[in-house]
């Protein structure tokens, strides 16, 4: 450093560059358009079609290798079967019956598991009591209450609907719990100090700010209803022979109509894959996704 008093030198002097103007076509492309292969790996959509043309290639390729129609028919044979079950309007009835029977036991299961929550937020009895439920009967098999079904409530809908409120309550109430519980405490206060409290409490701070849990154990309980309902369609359907979807596969499976069984399996795929594809990525995108919560 120089010492002090001493001036300081003069910086070098540059000579000044003058350019000439450059025409706007000549500076080349700033942006690269995407190629349609790019556009296409972008597209969750197009990526997603892409895993079912595998999936379907594969499975094709292997019943056609296995050659038994018996224990593994061709996707052309399911949806040929399919088609025709459609068509004679054996199927759809079957589908409506059983979206019905489930319609009642998710709505049942979502309203008691709101209740639970809504006592287990507003007192400590209530957390205690939840907590001890949920430890006792979430891990209980819906469908192992079947027996007890039968015996309280017959074979009948009712039955159904009681093992679909099982599998549907505890996993909502879990989930909702525990998004409740981390809801940061400055949104807590901010409630109190409007003076909320109660039901306009849990409505106003804690579901929109624990709504991304909540929804997500509504697809927890949506996926352990389907199942459980097929499963139990499955053991004993309704009475009168006029079950459900599960009734469909279980019947054809004993007159050896395997076309039809894999037909009824794939109502069951397209079913979830619709409600999980098309109703919660809507709800998504209405909401989470809406408010910035998820990306």
């Amino acid at each position: 450093m120089p010492e002090a008093g001493t001036p300081r030198p003069t910086p070098p002097v540059r000579p000044e560059f003058v350019h000439a103007d450059v025409a706007g076509g000549e500076l080349g492309v700033a942006e690269r358009p995407l190629s349609t292969l790019d556009r296409l790996r972008n597209n969750e959509v197009a990526r997603k079609l892409f895993i079912l043309a595998v999936l379907a290639l594969t499975w094709e390729s292997y019943a056609r290798w296995l050659d038994n129609d018996l224990i593994f028919p061709t996707l052309g044979q399911t949806l040929a079967a399919f088609w025709d079950a459609i068509i004679r309007g054996q199927l759809l009835d079957r589908i409506v019956t059983s979206l019905k029977v489930l319609s009642m036991g998710y709505a049942a299961g979502i309203v008691l598991a709101a209740a639970f929550t809504t006592i287990a937020v507003s007192t400590r009895i209530g957390t205690d009591l939840l907590s001890t439920l949920t430890a006792m009967f979430n891990p209980l098999p819906a469908i192992a209450l079947l027996p007890l079904a039968l015996l309280w409530f017959g074979l009948g809908e009712r039955s159904l609907v009681f093992v679909i409120i099982h599998s549907v309550l505890w996993a909502v109430a879990l989930n909702t719990h525990t998004g409740f519980l981390a809801v940061p405490e400055t949104l807590r206060m901010a409630g109190r100090n409007v003076g909320l409290s109660g039901l306009g409490y849990v409505l106003r701070i804690l579901i929109p700010a624990a709504f991304p849990s909540i929804l997500a154990g509504l697809k927890i309980g949506w996926a352990f209803a389907w199942r459980t309902l097929i499963a139990a369609e499955l053991v004993f359907g309704v009475s009168s022979r006029s079950g459900g979807l599960g009734w469909f596969i279980y019947e054809n499976r004993n007159q050896l109509e395997t076309a039809n069984v894999f037909a009824g399996l794939l109502a069951v795929i397209l079913i979830g894959l619709f409600v999980e594809s098309v109703v919660f990525r809507w709800v998504e995108s209405h909401t989470v996704r809406k408010w910035g919560m998820q990306r």
